[in-house]
């Protein structure tokens, strides 16, 4: 860019073979204050376009390599909002239609009459100010969009925390349980080749899982030996209860969240619960939770057990050991699981309780 188009004076591109017209023009343009370039070829105008920063493009309809008409069209390929005006010594209406509809800005007639030439760089540098004003002021809304946008996430991460905050007080971990879910539900969902704007909005739900454990007395919750089948129960009504906890939201994490409160512990082959679904019944986030909740079940403490390690883990979910069997999981979610256990083991390690 050169200093005086840097300071904001139009610069006008003038291309004419004929180095009399050439001349009056800059002489008359000049006068009125608009930086001058020229060139007595299209060839010559296309490459001045590469290292000036051309405002306006003044140009003979007939030249020695190309016509205007089609240089009109060649310069607003490069930047549609470039006007192109153009000058003809023949006064002809198709020609003149042809060229408005192929994106010339106007038509100057020869002999130039210096008055209106003027006139009609003067409308054409205030149509590039308005363009230019209409940039800057979409730029400026959409970075204003965007800060908004960013300062309400951050205010949905927040309220999503705390609600996570909510459910961890009243489960025997210390606090990063639920984020291990959503870190596990990402790397699962990432391997399925699942888009990554649902990996993001999965990884936040999914912390939500066992909200509706608020719901579980004390009692059975935290109670360290075998439950009763009555109290087994009720700790399988958190599902329900989560699902309608969060029901009827608008916000995309919520109603993600909700799906997935209610059937996080579905199983592949119908075992699971509160529905008994089975197959592509479960919807994808259940299943995907479904494995992740289970991971990280058997590699942390609990009241009636002891952690088992990665190897031991890995093998449980993928052979079996009885009571966890290979056809609760999507088949699909476990070959995932298969591919992918080392980065469990690296998010589990750095998602520690402390």
């Amino acid at each position: 860019m050169d200093k005086e188009a840097s300071l904001g004076r139009p610069t006008i591109l003038v291309v004419d073979d004929d180095h009399h017209v050439l001349e009056s023009i800059l002489l008359r343009l000049s006068d009125h204050g608009y930086q001058v370039v020229t060139a007595d070829s299209a060839a010559e105008a296309l490459d001045r376009l590469d290292d000036r920063d051309i405002t306006i493009v003044l140009t003979d309809i007939r030249m020695p390599d190309m016509d205007g008409i089609e240089l009109a069209m060649r310069i607003h390929e490069r930047d549609p909002d470039l006007p192109v005006l153009i000058m003809t010594a023949f006064v002809d209406t198709d020609v003149v239609v042809g060229a408005l509809k192929s994106g010339a800005f106007d038509f100057i007639y020869k002999p130039l009459n210096h008055e209106l030439l003027v006139h009609a760089i003067d409308k054409a540098a205030a149509f590039c100010a308005m363009k230019r004003i209409e940039k800057n002021y979409r730029l400026d809304l959409e970075a204003e969009v965007r800060k908004k946008t960013e300062e309400l996430n951050d205010l949905n991460r927040e309220i999503i925390r705390r609600l996570t905050v909510v459910a961890e007080y009243r489960d025997t971990d210390t606090g990063l349980h639920n984020w291990r879910i959503g870190r596990f539900s990402a790397i699962i969902a990432n391997g399925l080749g699942l888009p990554s704007d649902f990996v993001e909005t999965l990884f936040l739900a999914s912390t939500l899982h066992d909200i509706g454990k608020v719901a579980v007395p004390d009692s059975i919750l935290l109670k360290p030996g075998a439950l009763t089948p009555e109290e087994f129960t009720i700790i399988k009504s958190h599902s329900a209860i989560g699902a309608k906890m969060l029901e009827g939201s608008a916000h995309a994490v919520i109603r993600l969240a909700e799906s997935i409160a209610l059937n996080h512990h579905e199983r592949w082959n119908g075992s699971g619960y509160p529905n008994g679904l089975s197959g592509a019944a479960i919807p994808i986030e259940g299943r995907i939770v479904m494995l992740a909740d289970q991971y990280d079940a058997l590699r942390s403490q609990r009241p009636y057990k002891k952690p088992f390690s990665h190897e031991e883990t890995c093998r449980i979910i993928l052979e079996g050991d009885g009571r966890t069997l290979p056809i609760h999981f999507d088949p699909q979610v476990l070959e995932t699981f298969r591919q992918m256990e080392s980065e469990f083991a690296i998010a589990f390690a750095a998602l520690l309780d402390q």
